[in-house]
């Protein structure tokens, strides 16, 4: 029995633990397909804000001037921040039909950390959030979108860094909702932040309740820096910064939470 004890500890300390925790370009290559494969999500990220930027951003009022530029160029950042919000959001959230189906248990039970688990769920958003953001952007060259060349570059990059935030909504959201239906309770809650946090409507043309409101969402420190290389306004205020840092502090706390919750699960 001793011999049998000692051989299994042998057995287990020597056990050889992947380079990066297992994460590696196959994973990642996998989720990917994985996440391509979902049509409705093609569809939500990838399809739909350029048909709201043609059906809204390049109507007639789109020549309005707006900072260096004008409505229309102000419809392209804000549809492609949405597109890049949903993508990293749902791709992120596909932890919970991940859980529902068993497939998680059975990843903890082999050498795949859990970082590494994590990053390639991450990263795989990010690949797919910087597509509607493209899409979009070229939407928006071939309609009246007009903005310095700058503009163009320094506010695609915002709204794809903006987009990182999202990500870790998502996780939060995989894994506190036991669900594979995880999206069709959170779809519904970004379209009204998105509304509400003065993505789709320009913050300044807001009533005074209306901009408090916007204040305390996630989207509006977001769109408020996506939206700076266009608006002009200088410097980025605090209160964008504090958003921010705010309601990512809390997006990644409850990721790590329910994370590890979930983890003790055998």
């Amino acid at each position: 029995m001793t011999a049998i004890a000692t051989e299994g500890r042998i057995d287990a300390a020597s056990r050889t633990v992947p380079k990066r925790g297992g994460f590696n370009k196959t994973l990642l290559t996998i989720e990917m397909k994985r996440i391509l494969r979902n049509k409705r999500t093609v569809i939500f990220t990838l399809l739909m804000p350029i048909a709201f930027f043609f059906a809204f951003g390049n109507a007639d009022w789109g020549n309005d001037q707006i900072g260096s530029g004008n409505y229309a160029a102000y419809s392209v950042i804000s549809f492609a921040l949405y597109g890049a919000m949903v993508a990293t959001t749902s791709a992120a959230a596909s932890v919970s039909v991940e859980r529902s189906q068993g497939w998680s248990r059975q990843l903890r039970l082999t050498p795949l950390s859990g970082l590494a688990y994590i990053s390639v769920k991450v990263i795989a958003a990010m690949v797919l959030g910087v597509m509607p953001v493209v899409l979009v952007y070229l939407a928006g060259q071939t309609g009246k979108a007009q903005m310095p060349t700058d503009a163009w570059i320094r506010s695609a990059v915002l709204v794809w860094i903006g987009a990182l935030m999202f990500a870790a909504f998502g996780l939060f959201m995989g894994y506190l909702l036991p669900t594979e239906n995880a999206m069709q309770v959170i779809g519904p809650v970004m379209a009204f932040l998105a509304f509400g946090g003065g993505i789709f409507y320009p913050f300044p043309a807001m009533s005074n309740v209306m901009q408090h409101v916007a204040q305390l969402t996630p989207m509006w420190g977001v769109s408020m820096m996506a939206h700076l290389p266009l608006t002009a306004e200088g410097v980025p205020a605090w209160q964008w910064i504090l958003n921010i840092v705010v309601w990512l502090g809390i997006f990644i706390g409850g990721a790590v939470w329910r994370f590890r919750k979930d983890t003790k699960r055998v």
